[in-house]
């Protein structure tokens, strides 16, 4: 094996987020707490129960503010950042062009011979011939 990460993923994804621990996602993680605002009247506006994830080696961001526990609102962000990090794993199946088939390329083209002689029509006569 030459170079690159443990577990062979481009943009520094490899392995992360599939199989690993709680502990080990966080390891790879900033931590930010902040106050969540909104439902939750006092104690939610006192306490930071917000929390936002920043996954280092992939830059990927998340947030989690709905719950007014903070573990509770860690877990949440945890399953986010996991979802997002397959999504960014997974390839996009490449697009397979489309064929027009030659009978319609046809009745394009006699719609089209159809079209320009109704249009010629209604020009006004030629002065000269």
């Amino acid at each position: 094996m030459t170079g690159g990460m443990p577990g062979g993923g481009a943009r520094g994804i490899g392995r992360s987020g599939r199989g690993m621990s709680d502990a080990d996602l966080l390891a790879q993680c900033r931590i930010d707490t902040f106050r969540a605002g909104g439902k939750g009247g006092q104690h939610q506006n006192t306490t930071d129960s917000g929390v936002r994830l920043t996954h280092l080696p992939t830059g990927i961001v998340v947030t989690a503010r709905e719950e007014r526990s903070q573990h509770r609102n860690r877990r949440v962000a945890l399953d986010r950042l996991r979802k997002k990090l397959r999504e960014a794993r997974r390839k996009p199946k490449p697009r397979v062009p489309t064929r027009i088939p030659g009978k319609e390329k046809a009745r394009r083209l006699e719609e089209k011979r159809r079209r320009s002689a109704t249009k010629s029509s209604r020009r006004p006569p030629d002065p000269d011939g």
